[in-house]
This record gives structure tokens, sequence and C-alpha cells, in this order.
């Protein structure tokens, strides 16, 4: 693909990443000056296990990374994920084993909290460490970045000058957002406490600023302590603002609950001498109630929850779709994210390179390491067989369904249908095996067919028996279309057919489309199923 006419399509691109791309574009054309890179952050809090709503903010920043980098033709980039391990433990998450540990350590900086699961140094190593693994599975180019390792190895000292030197403009900036109550106490420096090692929500003086020094009472105890190497860290606001300049941050997103905090934390970002970055704020996944997910109450779906019902790919296209829209995170939206991905990647090749720009599989080959051009990239790409006709066929197999069983029966639909040559098919069939267990398999009920529907079934019945073994898809779907529109069966549309075999054959509502599963589940075993059916 043309390079020149890929950037012109970029820059009038309607695609949501390219369109936050275009701010960063305003403030550097053709990336830093000098050659530095262009800082993208996202931020993680590990108090609780990671789930997708933290996994979403690092792919959505790095599409925006990578539709900048297409705007200027390769601009140098950087994306650090930052990791706020130095906060003190407020709640214990309820989806946490073991909770005994946490308990007797509330408040303490979660990398100084042992690990309740007993796998690594601390409860914040243990969750950094799932993050990253994901991340890392995912394919993404990132930097890990702990708070606790910059506080304490002084490489926020020079930053925490700035705070304590503009102490009083980040006073007048937050007191007027507070409660008067909140306010009485608020200290933008959380000292931690020499006696418990907890983080302390206490006021403070600035004694020294230039030497770090502080002074607060601790349990009845006039302490005077230096903020610097680990012995205070901020308020969130103001470790953002901080964290902003510090780093040279130039792009973060956030969810809109922290719609307040982005204006503060920029207002303090000025006040030391440094500029806000440019970002987006999005709307939170919602459970299956509505309710917004949570890291402490472990509602929504977890990321290995999804890849038991999924695909990466899935959970990528799931996620970047309509970022400013609030969206439900549950079980129930796999299959159809699944089915989705893979229609979108199949047009990718077809369309002219303004629609490619527009088509989410484009983006997220890119944020998965794909260098290629916008026509390049892997278009064309179909599975021989949908997820929703996989979870119709072993739902018709039970909940005991194998693997090596399902692979047979993909025999009557594939030429080749071997685990080896169809890898991804291969990741399908066992999340289908997994969705089916956990999901359908209780729900399924076969009822009895109505008479005007057995006599229906029994002409299919008839049909099929003299129907050779290689007829195609189409062919059987034309034949089960013919039987539904026959008035000897007195339909009163093909809708009611279809649900009709649905229900009596199937055991559920709604289903794929009948000759593309009976080639899938065979002539003779969907014979069977009518048989079954016709003797209830």
């Amino acid at each position: 693909m043309n390079h020149a006419k890929l950037i012109v399509a970029a820059q009038v691109s309607k695609a949501w990443p390219f369109e936050e791309a275009r701010k960063l574009i305003k403030r550097f054309p053709q990336g830093k000056p000098g050659g530095a890179p262009v800082v993208f952050e996202t931020g993680y809090g590990p108090s609780g296990l990671p789930h997708i709503g933290t996994f979403q903010e690092v792919l959505r920043t790095t599409l925006v990374r990578r539709a900048y980098e297409t705007l200027t033709g390769g601009a140098l980039t950087r994306l650090i994920a930052f990791s706020d391990d130095m906060d003190g433990l407020r709640k214990v998450p309820d989806n946490i084993a073991n909770r005994a540990v946490l308990d007797a350590n509330l408040h303490k900086p979660l990398t100084r909290i042992p690990d309740p699961f007993g796998t690594h140094e601390s409860f914040a190593h243990h969750n950094n460490a799932m993050l990253r693994d994901f991340l890392d599975r995912f394919g993404f180019d990132y930097e890990f970045v702990s708070s606790s390792d910059m506080y304490n190895s002084g490489a926020f000292d020079d930053a925490l000058h700035g705070v304590l030197r503009n102490y009083q403009a980040i006073m007048d900036i937050m007191l007027p957002t507070l409660r008067a109550e909140r306010a009485a106490t608020y200290s933008p420096v959380l000292p931690i406490s020499p006696l418990s090692g907890t983080v302390l929500q206490v006021p403070i003086e600035v004694v020294d600023a230039e030497a770090g020094i502080v002074r607060f009472e601790d349990a009845g105890r006039t302490i005077e302590q230096s903020i610097f190497g680990g012995h205070a860290k901020l308020q969130w606001k103001v470790d953002w603002a901080m964290r902003w300049v510090a780093l040279g941050v130039d792009y973060e997103m956030c969810g809109k609950d922290l719609t307040d905090s982005v204006r503060e934390s920029g207002k303090i970002a000025r006040a030391l001498g440094g500029r806000p970055p440019e970002g987006m704020i999005y709307e939170l996944f919602l459970d299956e109630n509505g309710d917004k997910i949570s890291k402490s109450k472990g509602n929504g779906l977890t990321i290995d929850q999804w890849l038991t019902y999924g695909s990466e790919e899935s959970l990528g296209f799931y996620i970047y779709r309509e970022p400013k829209s609030a969206k439900s995170l549950h079980a129930g939206v796999v299959p159809k994210a699944v089915d989705e991905y893979w229609q979108f990647r199949e047009k990718l090749s077809t369309q002219p390179v303004e629609q490619q720009l527009g088509n989410p599989v484009w983006h997220l080959l890119r944020a998965n390491g794909y260098a290629g051009g916008a026509s390049g990239a892997l278009g064309g790409d179909k599975l021989p067989v949908t997820y929703g006709l996989l979870l119709n066929l072993v739902g018709v197999l039970g909940a005991n369904a194998t693997r090596d069983q399902v692979w047979s029966y993909l025999g009557n639909y594939i030429a080749d249908a071997d685990p080896a040559a169809h890898p991804e098919v291969d990741t399908l069939v066992t999340t289908a095996l997994a969705y089916n267990r956990d999901f359908i398999a209780p729900t399924l009920h076969r009822r009895k067919p109505e008479p005007n529907e057995a006599l229906a079934l029994a002409a299919l019945d008839e049909e099929l028996a003299a129907t050779s073994d290689d007829a195609t898809a189409e062919e059987l779907q034309t034949m089960v279309y013919e039987i539904g529109k026959d008035p000897h069966f007195a339909f009163e549309g093909l809708r009611d057919w279809f649900k009709a075999l649905y229900e009596t054959l199937l055991g559920s509502p709604q289903g794929p489309r009948m000759g593309s599963f009976i080639a899938l589940y065979g002539i003779a075993n969907t014979r069977a199923l009518i048989a079954e059916a016709l003797a209830d």
C-alpha cells in the first residue's frame, strides 16, 4: 500500500483512534522535537485482580498510539503501563481468598503487603504479574513501571521537590473541590508511618521544601521525616499530575468516573510547570445487571473468563467498538463478538483504503504487532465454520462432548478437518465446549412438536433420506426452505418453521442456518434427531 495514500486517508478517517491521534498531531505534527518519543500512558490500580476494564485501557491506548504513528509516518513513541502499587489498601476485595492476610495489613502500600496467594513478593507483585502476563500474551509493546519502584528508588524525588515548592498552589486548587470536613485534614502528601508502615491521611507541615522534610502527627507523636526515597506518596490527583510531569506523558485516557480528576490534575500539572496530556474519556463497562464492573467486587468478566469462552481477537474486537458508549460485559456477549470479528476480518482485503481504516480488524492487527500496509493486513481470512454453528453442534452433542468428537463432525464440513491445519477453529472448539458446558447445556429443553410441525419434520426426514451425503449446505438450506413454504404444513411464515426446528431438534429458541447445521452434523445424525423429536 502506498504510504502517502494511507496517510491522506488517515487524516480524514472517522475511526475514533485517528480522531484521538489527530489531537496529538496538533501538539507534535512530526513527533517531539529532538526525536524524543511521544509518551502514552495507562494506569492500573493493583488493589484487586486485573479485569477486562484494566486490559481495555492498554488496548485502546495502543490503538491511538498506532494511529498516531501512521499519521506521522512513523514518529517515535513509547507506552508506559503504570501500576499505582504504592497506594495503601483501603478495602479487601470481595473475590480474594485468604482475606486475613490483607485484613491484617490494611492501609499499607500494596507492595508492602504479603501475597495472600503465596506466589509473589507482595500482593501488588502478584496482581502486577497477572496484568503483565496477559499484556505479553496479547503482544503489546509496552514498558511496565511500578509506582513503588519510582518512589523507593528516588526517581520521583525531583518531582516531589516540585510538589513541596508549589504546595500552596496545589492546596488552592484542591481545597475548593473538597467538603469542609475533608478539607480540614487534606494534604497533597501522604507520609508513610515509621511506626505502623501505613499510608497516613493526616495534615502535614512543610518544614524544608529543599530537603523534603515535613512534620505530621502519628499515633500521638510529632514526626519529622523526609518524603523522599519511598517515605511518602502523593494523594491520587496530585500523584497523577506529578507523574504526567515527571514522565513527560503526552496522552492518557480514562473512564468517565475520573472526569473531575482529569480537570483538577490538569491544573496541578500546570502549577508544577508541566502540560497535561491529551486524552479521551470513555464510558465504563457494566455487568449483566447494569452495575459498573469493579476490581473489589469482582463482578463482570475477568480476562481469563473471556478467554475460557472466546478468543483473544474477539476480546479486542469487543473493546474496540464504541468506546464512548456504555457496554455490558458478561458471558452472553462473547459468541457474537467472536463471529463479528471474523466477519470484519474477511471483508478487510476487499475494502478500499478508506473503509479499511474504519474496519476494527485493521486497527487490532496493528495493535497486535502487525506492521504491514492497509491492504496487506491479512484480509480475506475466513473461518470454515462460525462460532455460532459450533455452539449449536456442541449443544446437540451435550455437556460431556469432547474435542475429538467435535472434530470428527467437522470432517463433514471441512475438507482438511485437522486441528493443526485450523488452529483458530481448534481454539473455538475448546471455548465452545466450555461455553456449552457452563451456559447452554443447563438451559436446553427440546419441546414436543405441534401436529403441523411433526408433519413438516417427517417430510424433512423423507427428503434427507433421499439426499446424498455430499450435498452442500446451500442445497440442504434450499430443501429446508421449500418444506417451510409448503402451505400443506400451515406455517404462518418461514420464521415459525425455523423456530420449530430450533426448539424441537436443538432445544433452543434460536439457532443456525439449518443447511449449514445439517452439513456439519451429518444427514444420518440429523435424521436421528428428527426421529427422537417425533418419538416424544
